[in-house]
């Protein structure tokens, strides 16, 4: 069956244009997979009523001016047919190549996902997607020409529906196009989004941007015409092209500085395209020698690329009256870069020997995107690390060896740290910034160095969560964190465990792997790490455990001994994470502890008296018995009150009785009293209980001390 008649004129007009670039052969197949996915779409229709077909049509029209290759506009052309129809990734490899069935499938949703939101299905799919597009950059330039074509046909699509699909472009797909170099379609895809998700705004702001137009034409023109005579009189060939900045770049301008559209002053720019980089600086020169230059508004990515390749000159001039005029200036080659990417004319050639130093850049991008997967949990998280991390870098810094980074603002060393790489960022205990020792949660600036300090048994503190900005820092500190906590809670649990067999005559290493294996199908269970590791977190009580385990071992083991006193778990203090001494009493050694077993935290140590404790009757089974080993060898903190009366020195001689009984003062403050006595309340650092006694009766000596009260609760 020939194709419709309003089909056939676009049909002709894409084979021209593919004809022009492929060879005959090549044209050939693409016209066999347009009438391959023609009758597989044969009855289907969009929202606006228009044959199904016209979609990957005018998917593969876009491909084609990029010039993609002949595998790429076949699976275009395919894109939708395994999600839409009958037909299986085996039959699009027979009939067109294994290379165009990986490309389909990597750009079609995963058919079922079942038990989840839309949110959590929707980045199952990106993950899917962007995981493909890390084997292979071709999925994803389909992709984002696939979501164009969606986006400039948005308007059939429910008012709820439209703004969904705009929000998605402009947090993932825009910011995916600027990443890989495609400036023209990341900012037309920011445009369409703008104008669906907020209709009214882009309304205004339209009409207010064509009223402006006129106001300011004559300036406008007397700028150009004024640059165009002095580049040449400078002996500068340049072209100079006048252009309205975008009303999205407008709009968020207005957002992030809290101006109203009369404010934006500079929404016309200009650009400067001239021959080499020597003349972009020569053309640099005698632009501010004819505009006076605003003082911090000069940026050099001629020297410093962005991220995804992009290189120019910026510069804000004052022009006619007062009016800020933004120039850009770059050569030929960076303009054709700028405007219309890198990625669709080399990143899927697989001869990395032939890639430039860009190429190689924006490559290791795509393959960070396998890290990312490796360190992320699931699919939300993954999709979290990868939106911080397609926000290009704008701040630049050295390492000490002098290579230059790109970071994201906002970025601190922690980042810098993992940015070199993940070992040099788990190990990270100090920084030193221009020579200077630093803290960790510094916002690094433009042109700062970098030095970071690694000692060999160091890990990654959870707090460092809080301030880092990188999606890489970010993913590969959850990561050891995780792997840190499953492996401290399954040794935790292997003991508990232990402990719950010991009391009916049962050693953990006489159950036999068929017990176990047993257990685990009964259960739903993956492996014995698992069991041991929820056990350790408070998931599952050891008792149950044991006796299910007992129960396949033997009938009589399990009535053994049901009363015999089970061994004790000793406390070193530096378990990890799965044994935490309680922050409500903290106890130190020598104190009588009890050990509570609390669900997601693991074994959580008590003093015998901590109130907490009496708020937990109900859960006396998850009570278990813990002592103090002896042979702890880390201080502890604890806290005291001391009341005493309010005289000169007084905070000089408690601190110096302190220090000489060789305690270390972690944090004092003080509370006014009334009758002339004063509380300083202290955390200190011992070693036990005998050492927090020494202090005491020290601290008793001072006459100015009235009372001494240890802190609980």
């Amino acid at each position: 069956m020939h194709p419709p008649v309003d089909l056939a004129e676009d049909f002709e007009r894409f084979k021209a244009r593919v004809a022009a670039y492929l060879k005959p052969e090549d044209v050939g197949r693409v016209e066999a997979a347009y009438h391959f996915s023609f009758d597989a779409h044969r009855g289907q229709f969009r929202f606006s009523g228009d044959p199904y077909i016209s979609h990957p049509l005018a998917v593969a029209e876009t491909l084609a001016e990029w010039q993609l290759d002949t595998q790429a506009l076949i699976a275009a052309l395919l894109h939708d047919v395994m999600e839409d129809t009958a037909i299986t990734k085996a039959q699009i490899a027979d009939a067109f190549g294994k290379v165009a069935a990986e490309l389909v499938d990597g750009v079609s949703k995963l058919d079922k996902i079942e038990n989840q939101s839309y949110e959590e299905a929707q980045a199952e799919n990106f993950r899917k997607m962007l995981l493909a597009m890390a084997r292979d950059v071709r999925v994803i330039l389909i992709k984002l020409a696939d979501r164009l074509h969606n986006m400039r046909t948005l308007e059939a699509l429910r008012p709820d529906k439209r703004r969904r699909v705009a929000r998605e472009t402009l947090e993932i797909y825009a910011p995916i196009a600027n990443r890989v170099g495609f400036n023209t379609l990341y900012r037309e895809l920011q445009e369409l989004a703008f104008r669906h998700l907020y209709p009214l705004r882009y309304r205004v702001l339209s009409k207010a941007l064509k009223a402006a137009r006129g106001n300011r034409r004559e300036v406008v023109g007397k700028i150009l015409e004024a640059v165009k005579k002095r580049l040449p009189a400078a002996g500068i060939e340049a072209e100079v092209i006048g252009r309205e900045k975008h009303l999205y770049s407008i709009y968020r301008k207005m957002r992030e500085k809290s101006l109203s559209f009369s404010q934006v002053l500079d929404i016309y720019g200009f650009r400067v395209i001239v021959k080499d980089v020597p003349t972009c600086y020569l053309a640099l020169g005698a632009l501010h020698g004819l505009y006076k230059p605003v003082p911090g508004k000069f940026k050099d990515y001629l020297a410093i690329p962005k991220a995804n390749g992009y290189q120019s000159l910026h510069t804000t001039l004052i022009g006619p009256y007062g009016t800020p005029v933004e120039i850009q200036i770059r050569t030929a080659e960076m303009n054709h870069v700028a405007e219309s990417g890198v990625a669709s004319h080399w990143l899927y050639k697989e001869d990395q020997s032939t890639l430039t130093d860009l190429q190689k850049t924006t490559h290791k991008w795509l393959q960070s995107l396998l890290e990312l997967q490796s360190a992320s949990g699931d699919s939300t998280e993954f999709l979290e690390h990868v939106k911080v991390d397609l926000f290009p870098g704008e701040v630049y810094v050295f390492t000490p060896r002098g290579k230059i980074l790109a970071l994201p603002r906002g970025a601190t060393p922690v980042d810098f740290a993992y940015a070199v790489h993940t070992d040099i960022g788990n190990r990270c205990v100090a920084c030193r910034i221009n020579f200077e020792s630093m803290p960790l949660r510094t916002e690094l600036r433009n042109g700062d160095r970098v030095e970071i300090i690694t000692a060999p048994l160091a890990a990654p503190n959870p707090n460092w969560l809080t301030y880092v900005r990188t999606a890489k820092a970010r993913a590969q500190i959850r990561h050891f964190l995780k792997n840190q906590q499953s492996s401290e809670s399954t040794a935790l649990g292997e003991q508990l465990l232990s402990q719950a067999l010991r009391a009916m005559d049962i050693d953990i290493r006489g159950v036999a792997v068929t017990v176990w294996d047993r257990f685990l199908r009964a259960c739903g269970v993956k492996s014995k790490q698992d069991v041991l590791s929820d056990i350790g977190l408070g998931k599952r009580l050891p008792a149950i455990v044991a006796r299910r385990l007992a129960g396949g071992l033997d009938a009589k083991q399990e009535a053994a001994a049901a009363g015999k006193a089970a061994s004790t778990i000793l406390i070193h203090g530096n378990e990890g994470m799965t044994v935490q001494l309680a922050k409500c009493c903290r106890p130190i050694p020598g104190d009588p502890i009890i050990g509570i077993i609390r669900k997601g935290q693991g074994l959580v140590v008590h003093t015998h008296d901590c109130r907490a404790l009496s708020r937990s009757r109900r859960e006396r089974g998850s009570w278990v018995d813990v002592a103090w080993a002896p042979d702890i060898s880390r201080s502890f903190e604890v806290s005291i009150r001391i009341v005493a009366n309010n005289r000169p020195g007084v905070l000089a001689k408690i601190s110096a009785a302190i220090a000489e009984e060789e305690s270390n003062i972690v944090n004092v403050s003080m509370d006014d009293d009334q009758g002339g006595t004063t509380s300083l309340y202290f955390t200190l650092q011992v070693a036990d209980r005998i050492h927090l006694a020494r202090i005491l009766r020290s601290l008793r000596r001072i006459p100015e001390v009235v009372r001494i009260t240890r802190l609980k609760d």
